[in-house]
């Protein structure tokens, strides 16, 4: 009887704080802007495509703040808190149907949320030289050559399967553990609070920096494509 009441007070009371705010807002940001570029890549079209070329730089911008965000946030958005070597993400894939869900990403995670954000990233910089030799060329697409430009075209629609197949392995995922081991991993998202109590310690929310580096993120992104 007192385990049980150990375990409600566990789920009820509140969980320590693992994802910052600009971690959560660069997350969910990332989510409305690459539904925007597939839908507006595979429909095609003048005028859509002026947006799908604002919402690649929004998402170049993107990549950019959590590259640099991986040294500097808090220590889960860090990848020295998450990245793990081989022998770990062994040691989590022979324990996966045990082992109980921690703070943060596990091993086998962060092997996913690394190459959906070098996918994307290379998605969106092949982007920047693409043109479909009609209406619509990246901004830097007068730097490189027409054969050139065309080889970058074909990896950026390439990267398009590429991504969207990685991305919907991460969801599969996510319904796995909600609906396999009852965890929610979506909520932490969205509150940043892990979703039971645990002695994992306070993670810090430094959203002034957080805000600091976005902007240079984009101004940077923003320099890019419209002065060089």
């Amino acid at each position: 009887m007192s385990e049980k009441i150990q375990d409600q007070s566990r789920t009820t009371a509140k969980g320590p704080l693992v994802w910052d705010v600009p971690t959560r807002l660069f997350h969910w940001a990332l989510v409305i802007l690459i539904t925007i570029s597939f839908y507006t890549g595979l429909t095609g079209g003048f005028d859509i495509m002026d947006y799908h070329m604002l919402s690649g730089y929004g998402i170049l911008s993107l990549i950019i703040f959590r590259l640099i965000w991986g040294f500097t946030g808090n220590r889960h958005a860090r990848f020295t808190g998450f990245v793990r070597g081989p022998a770990a993400v062994m040691a989590y894939l022979r324990e996966i149907r045990t082992q109980r869900p921690t703070p943060g990403h596990n091993p086998l995670g962060a092997l996913s949320v690394i190459a959906i954000l070098l996918a994307i990233l290379v998605q969106a910089g092949t982007g920047l030289f693409a043109s479909d030799d009609i209406f619509t060329e990246g901004p830097l697409v007068h730097l490189i050559d027409a054969g050139t430009s065309g080889s970058l075209t074909e990896i950026h629609e390439l990267m398009m399967y590429i991504t969207g197949g990685l991305i919907g392995l991460h969801i599969a995922a996510i319904l796995w553990y909600r609906f396999g081991k009852q965890t929610n991993l979506v909520k932490p998202m969205l509150t940043g609070r892990w979703f039971e109590v645990s002695d994992t310690e306070e993670a810090a929310n430094p959203w002034l920096r957080g805000l600091f580096v976005m902007l240079l993120s984009a101004g940077g992104v923003y320099a890019l494509v419209t002065w060089v």
